[in-house]
């Protein structure tokens, strides 16, 4: 491989050598100041972009698996595992790497909307600013700013409304994706930084990168894969071989703190990794060993068409190392290969009856989404750089052209926003609830109930409504008795949910009396018992 820049600003030529040997040394200190002091605004920026960005979006606190990891904090440390609502999910509310600060928020913010907003916007700080200060610390500000703004808006990460339309569960929504890749990527920043770095400024950076990399797996467990190439990591960065214990020694702690908190609360240190173990099973659908082998091409390309913008980011990479032989690019290349070997073998190339892992789901690649921006940014970098002075020109006319691509990405990203509902409809029906404290029941299906939890209080968590929800299953052909003898909640849904009770929909024609609807029209109150609105 030949050398790359990976240490440039440690090793100065020669010339700059005898030209710097009359400066005094402390003339070097304020240039490092300068740099932190701009990484640190930097972060700041992306994580008010994102932060920004989840307000405009402000999708609802969502059912299921969010709901299920909310209700494990507000539990906290009572959390059966063998009892509904846990036992529906108990490898989500084993995380506790979620679990514990979205309690720890409680505790501050109360148990309402302000709480889940400030927790789901925690995790997407993590994650856009893990994807700056990773692609930062390999190629620099400019490149590292890109890659961030770019994920904010992509569809991925703004389409995740089920109550409008949806990509997947990213950007506002309490779920362990963005946080665990989020914590992955500064880990892996901070590696790249000790690489720059000698003695104990080395060794702190080091003993951070192992704390956010194991923490990392708190939150995600099968961020675990990506922790066994650590010790190839470390020899592309040019780290000796003995820096591996300083890495592994926070990541040991790490674990050891999982393992005690488990067996104080669940009467078992292993019990997460049972949860995880017995999570997956037969595939609702019919699944072909072919067919799950192309989970990433499938992930990238199904749900949206600009998720080709990480495949090219990919073809970028593999192109621009076959070119350069630069070990960041390799780093970047097997960073991906530790997570999509086994993701692709666990979704059904190993045993198509078993799965375990659904690697055509987008949000299983976030863990490397910023890896592959960097390759992809890189690569461009790099290849530009081997350009002969003659072909200058070319190089204005690149840089028009990527001014061209991005401005027309940006509107195609963020195109869709405005169709997107928020939570409007629910923020009015915390009204009407608020001016109807006397009825005493509401039905709902499953996963209107469990959004609906949220809005029978303030944004802080104070009761408002103080009546009983009843819930059933979607996917029932009928609708229960109970929901005939008062209100029901009822929406239209517009995503990729199914309809209730096999497409029944109330209305006049069939006994039903509006009781109230959303401005937008997402929500509606019916009732058939025939009680005075």
């Amino acid at each position: 491989m030949t050398e790359t820049t990976m240490r440039e600003t440690a090793a100065p030529t020669s010339a700059s050598k005898g030209r710097s040997r009359g400066r005094r040394r402390p003339l070097a200190w304020p240039r490092r100041v300068s740099s932190r002091r701009r990484a640190v605004l930097l972060s700041l920026f992306v994580a008010a972009c994102a932060v920004l960005a989840q307000w405009v979006l402000m999708v609802p606190p969502l059912y299921f698996d969010p709901y299920y990891v909310w209700e494990a904090a507000r539990h906290w440390p009572d959390i059966p595992l063998d009892q509904w609502p846990f036992s529906e999910v108990p490898h989500q509310v084993t995380r506790i790497g979620l679990v514990l600060p979205a309690r720890l928020v409680m505790e501050v913010l109360g148990q309402g909307q302000a709480a889940y907003f400030t927790v789901a916007a925690a995790g997407g700080c993590l994650f856009f600013v893990g994807c700056y200060l990773v692609v930062r610390s390999l190629f620099g500000d400019a490149a590292g700013v890109a890659a961030a703004l770019l994920m904010i808006v992509h569809p991925f990460f703004t389409i995740t409304n089920p109550f409008g339309h949806e990509i997947t569960w990213s950007t506002g929504v309490m779920l362990p994706d963005m946080p665990g890749a989020g914590l992955f990527a500064i880990g892996m920043a901070a590696l790249v930084t000790a690489s720059r770095r000698t003695g104990r400024a080395q060794t702190r950076l080091l003993l951070a990168a192992g704390f956010f990399l194991g923490s990392s797996y708190l939150v995600r467990e099968f961020l675990a894969f990506l922790f066994l190439p650590i010790p190839l990591y470390l020899w592309l960065l040019r780290i000796p071989w003995r820096r591996n214990i300083v890495v592994g020694a926070p990541m040991v702690a790490v674990l050891a703190f999982n393992l005690v908190h488990n067996a104080l609360v669940w009467g078992t240190p292993m019990a997460g990794l049972r949860s995880a173990a017995g999570h997956g099973g037969e595939p609702n659908e019919p699944v072909t060993r072919l067919w799950a082998a192309g989970s990433f091409p499938r992930a990238m390309e199904d749900w949206h068409w600009l998720g080709v913008v990480f495949l090219v980011a990919l073809g970028l990479t593999v192109v621009g190392w076959a070119v350069t032989r630069d070990r960041r690019l390799a780093l970047v290349l097997v960073w991906f290969l530790a997570l999509c070997v086994p993701i692709t073998l666990l979704s059904g190339v190993i045993d198509p009856h078993d799965i375990s892992l659904r690697g055509w789901l987008v949000r299983y690649w976030f863990s490397v989404l910023p890896a592959l921006l960097a390759g992809g940014f890189g690569a461009l970098i790099l290849l530009a750089r081997r350009l002969p002075a003659a072909a200058a020109r070319f190089r204005a006319a690149g840089g028009a052209a990527a001014a061209v691509l991005a401005a027309a990405y940006a509107v195609t990203a963020v195109q869709a926003v405005p169709d997107l509902p928020r939570d409007r409809a629910w923020d009015e029906l915390r009204g009407w609830l608020a001016d109807h404290d006397d009825i005493p029941v509401i039905w709902a299906d499953r996963r209107l109930a469990q959004t609906m939890t949220f809005y029978t209080r303030t944004m802080w968590g104070d009761v408002r409504w103080h009546g009983r929800i009843r819930d059933f299953e979607h996917y029932t052909q009928a609708l229960p008795a109970g929901a005939y003898q008062a209100p029901m909640l009822y929406t239209r849904w517009r995503g990729m949910e199914s309809q209730i009770a096999a497409g029944y929909r109330p209305g006049p024609q069939n006994g039903w009396r509006l009781l109230w609807r959303s401005s937008d029209g997402v929500l509606e109150i019916w009732d058939h018992s025939g009680r005075d609105g």
